[in-house]
């Protein structure tokens, strides 16, 4: 699968409410969210090169250290090139400084929490999976392996209702709004985040605690900073409009 590139394409999201785990105040559960789109698949070790390649400023030997760690593309072959092994995969060790940049070269931005939460919940049939207790122990069983050993390619998973792959079993995702996620007393930033397989003591006092992986992504994006990079970190793009 390596030989050919597999490119994205945004999809639309339709309106709608659900409850999120994590309510946007006292005494309220429902979250409204207006019309979306959203990569169908996350981006591609191909298709940020090829951001590179036309924004040079992006590159590993370039990137000024408060917009990424000293591991920024450090597994890629090259400062512009991932190799062929690596194109198809989703790319990984990107700070949320890029992800956004590469996002806005495209006339998006990353989704925000509740769009990501909201897309997530949707099974292969569903668009509300979240109390059907299959689905939610194959989401699990995910976070229960592994995380070193190659990444799978991106869109060989199944696609969800709304049309979306990969969104659980390939890789943690950037969000927006990251910055203002909870921080939990467990935050683990010393630490190395690769290796967090946890839920944080304030993400676990949240609402809908059948929901434990969702719970274990809060824990993560709260116990990172804008500037780290991990090898299990991706992202893909959303938009309010219609752009490429």
């Amino acid at each position: 699968m390596s030989g050919h590139a597999v490119h994205s394409v945004l999809v639309s999201i339709p309106a709608g409410r659900f409850e999120s785990v994590l309510p946007p105040a006292a005494g309220i559960k429902e979250v409204s969210v207006a019309s979306f789109r959203i990569d169908s698949i996350p981006v591609s070790n191909a298709d940020f090169a090829n951001f590179i390649h036309r924004s040079a400023q992006w590159r590993r030997d370039r990137i000024p250290r408060v917009f990424a760690d000293t591991q920024y593309l450090r597994h890629w072959e090259s400062a512009t090139e991932p190799g062929a092994t690596l194109r198809n995969q989703p790319v990984t060790r990107i700070s949320w400084f890029a992800a956004s940049a590469y996002c806005e070269a495209r006339g998006a931005r990353l989704p925000t929490w509740y769009e990501w939460e909201y897309v997530a919940a949707a099974s292969e049939t569903q668009t509300d999976a979240r109390k059907d207790d299959a689905w939610r122990q194959r989401i699990l069983d995910w976070y229960s392996t592994s995380g070193r050993g190659p990444l799978p390619d991106v869109g060989q998973g199944v696609a969800n209702a709304y049309g979306v792959r990969d969104i659980h079993g390939m890789v943690w995702e950037w969000i927006e709004d990251q910055a203002g996620m909870l921080v939990s007393g467990d935050n683990r930033q010393q630490g190395d985040p690769d290796t967090m397989r946890f839920c944080g003591s304030g993400a676990i006092t949240m609402e809908q605690k059948e929901n434990y992986a969702t719970l274990m992504r809060i824990a993560m994006l709260s116990s990172v900073q804008a500037s780290y990079t991990t090898a299990t970190m991706g992202f893909r793009c959303a938009a309010d409009r219609v752009t490429r």
